[in-house]
Order: structure tokens, then C-alpha cells, then sequence
């Protein structure tokens, strides 16, 4: 049987020929960081379930310890309440709350924070406190902050950390509030790991001008970018989304609200100026969100459907008979014609990936933007 230190070393060797580990100090922390001290028993996805079927693993069970060194992201939480010991007989279904992200992307976001010795650092999410363990080995129990939402997953992150040997500074509440006890200016660095729809104003205050925030920007459609932004002032920053794909769990203050049934309703039709399809891409799928920030999308390849709950608003796509593509749309916003605008746009721009857009924030608005910061761009819903 493998054990924990043979399959950390295995981890980091993989981590380390695939270039996601750079800086010997991340490896050191991900060799000696005990990753299942933070997990405990965990759900495992069922292959073809629809809906989604998650099963426990529990601790000690065959093949337990290797699911933990795998580099994936293993669910710890569903609806909220629902963890791995509280299921019983079989599979169980239920939308993913709280998990410990897969051990490449954790590492490669320390690293893309460009996190240095004596700084302060801020994490927002400390979910199964696994990456947070790798915080306090690199920089020290006193550097690092972490802030969680969930009070049961901030307890159990709590005991691991506590078994693991770290004692960094833990706080159960809203993170998109930052630190309450923060003065301005007072974190180097911010890392969230969680994703957000926009950036929350405490940040821009609590990170000193010069310092950095890295998080995940989403939406109500699901869709993600990762952006790197400098502080250049109380309240104001820039950046640009990176290279690569990253998607986190929503911030739970920011996810869509509640919402009935969807009960498709009749519309005006017309011809689609673009192929549905796109907008199930990753890019496609950003810049469509961007463009229809309160909408929820559904569907797949020429069969999308956007729904706003909060108007009411509806489009839906289909093959036209003819070739090509219809859609139709109902309500006060025209979420379809917002969306085939701003695709146009970035296919004009020649479809870039998200690492050629930006982001600007300030007081007044949070924008995103295309090659510069004068180019085509659109609000964030702030």
C-alpha cells in the first residue's frame, strides 16, 4: 500500500515535469503538507449520472488515500449541508458547496500571486483548509488570514490545521468583506478561492496600493476567468485575465437567486447573425456573460437558452429549417441580441482567449475590456 509521503512525492514530481511547480519553496509545501488530514471522507463523482450522482469514500476505505494525492478536485460538501458522513445507503445528488481544489491549480495560484517572504496574505476561502496549510508552510502562521463562509467547513478546516501543525489566523464570515478587523492597506496580497462576480470594494481597501489580488470572476452562467489585479489606489486597480482555465465555486453572497421552473414561453423568432454553439466554448461562454450578466445559461451546441431571472427575460436557440440558426426571445431585455453584439466584437478581435482581455475597477465601475483599456469592453453587474 502507498503511503501518504510516497504519494506526496509522486504528486510533486508530476507537478514539477509539467511545469505547474516552479519555485522549490511550493514544492517544499506540497511534499510536506499532509493533504488528507484536510479531507477525512470525501464524494466521488458517479460516471454518467445524470443528475450527477456523488458517492462517499470514506477514511481507510481501498483506494481512499490514492483519490486524495490525485490531482483533482474532490467534493467535501453539497447543498450546503450535506457532507460525506451524513450519507448512509448509496448515492446521493445535490449541487457541490464546498470542496478541496485539485492540488495543481491551488499551487499554481500561490505562485501567480507572486507571494513573497514577509508579506501579508489574505485568503478568502478557506474551504478544507488545504490550501491554506500550504499558505502557512510558505510564509508562516503569522503571515497568512483565511476567511471562511461556512461555519461547519471553517470548524473542520479549523481541527486539520490545528492536526497538521499550523496555527495561521482563521475567521468564519463574509470574505467578500475582507478582514473586519483590517485597517486600510493592510494585506500584501489577496487570493480567493472562490469566484466572484465582481470585485468587492473591502479588497480594493485592505490591500496596500502596489499589492496584489488574484481571483475568479463568474457569473450566473457559469462561466470564468482568472485575473491578476495591481492595487493602484484606495478603491481602484487594474489587471488582465491569465492564460490557462480556472473555475471556482461561486461566492454564495454572489450566486443567482432561487428560481422557478423554467417554462419556455413564446416569442418574436428571428435568424441567429451567429452560431449558438459558440457561446458553449470557454471564451465564447465569457464573453456571452459578460454581455448578459444576469442571465442563466442552458443547453448545448446550436440548443442554448438564457434566462433572466430577474426580468423574466428568455432566449432560446435552434437549427434553423433552412440551415443556419433561429432564436427566439421574449421580455424586456433582449438577452440575445446583447449576446451576439459582444460576440461579434471579440470575433472581430480575432476570438483571443481570455489572457488578451482586462479588467479596471474603481468606485464607479468595474469594467472589462478587450486588448486596451480604451478598446470594446463591458461592465461588470456591480
Amino acid at each position: 500500500m502507498s503511503t501518504s509521503a510516497h504519494l506526496r512525492s509522486v504528486l510533486a514530481d508530476a507537478l514539477t515535469e509539467d511545469g505547474t511547480l516552479t519555485d522549490p519553496a511550493w514544492r517544499d509545501a506540497a511534499e510536506t503538507v499532509r493533504r488528507e488530514l484536510f479531507l477525512g471522507s470525501y464524494f466521488a463523482q458517479v460516471t454518467d449520472s445524470v443528475p450527477t450522482g456523488y458517492l462517499p469514500v470514506r477514511q481507510g476505505e481501498d483506494g481512499w488515500l490514492e483519490g486524495i494525492y490525485a490531482d483533482r478536485t474532490l467534493v467535501t460538501q453539497l447543498d450546503g449541508r450535506v457532507r460525506p458522513g451524513d450519507v448512509t445507503d448509496g448515492s446521493v445528488t445535490g449541487d457541490p458547496t464546498s470542496s478541496s481544489t485539485l492540488p495543481s491549480l491551488v499551487l499554481r495560484m500561490w505562485q501567480q500571486l507572486e507571494v513573497e517572504a514577509g508579506h501579508r496574505v489574505l485568503e478568502v476561502g478557506t474551504g478544507s483548509g488545504y490550501s491554506t496549510a500550504l499558505g502557512a508552510h510558505r510564509l508562516g502562521h503569522d503571515r497568512l488570514t483565511s476567511v471562511e463562509y461556512d461555519p461547519v467547513v471553517g470548524r473542520a478546516a479549523a481541527a486539520a490545521l490545528k492536526a497538521a501543525g499550523y496555527a495561521p489566523r482563521l475567521i468564519v464570515g463574509d470574505g467578500l468583506r475582507g478582514d473586519p478587523d483590517a485597517g486600510a492597506s493592510t494585506y500584501d496580497r489577496l487570493i480567493a478561492t472562490c469566484s466572484v462576480r465582481y470585485v468587492p470594494m473591502a479588497w480594493l481597501h485592505q490591500v496596500k496600493p502596489g499589492g496584489k489580488i488574484l481571483a475568479t470572476h463568474s457569473g450566473w452562467s457559469y462561466a470564468s476567468g482568472l485575473a491578476l489585479l495591481t492595487v493602484t489606489g484606495p478603491g481602484t486597480a487594474t489587471g488582465r485575465l491569465l492564460p490557462g482555465y480556472t473555475s471556482f465555486m461561486i461566492a454564495r453572497p454572489h450566486d443567482r437567486p432561487p428560481r422557478p421552473t423554467l417554462a419556455l414561453l413564446p416569442g418574436e423568432e428571428r435568424p441567429s447573425r451567429i452560431d449558438p454553439a459558440v457561446i458553449g466554448t470557454w471564451t465564447g461562454s465569457w464573453v456571452a456573460q459578460l454581455a448578459a450578466p444576469a442571465a442563466e445559461r442552458m443547453g448545448a451546441g446550436p440548443e442554448q437558452i438564457l434566462w433572466d431571472v430577474s426580468t423574466g427575460s428568455q432566449a432560446r436557440t435552434a437549427p434553423g429549417p433552412d440551415g443556419g440558426w433561429t432564436v427566439v426571445q421574449r421580455g424586456p431585455v433582449r438577452l440575445w441580441d446583447r449576446v451576439e453584439t459582444a460576440i461579434r466584437l471579440w470575433q472581430a478581435a480575432g476570438e483571443p482567449h481570455q489572457e488578451s482581455f482586462g479588467i479596471t475597477v474603481s468606485a464607479a465601475r468595474q469594467r472589462v475590456w478587450i486588448g486596451s483599456e480604451d478598446g470594446t469592453g463591458w461592465d461588470l453587474p456591480v
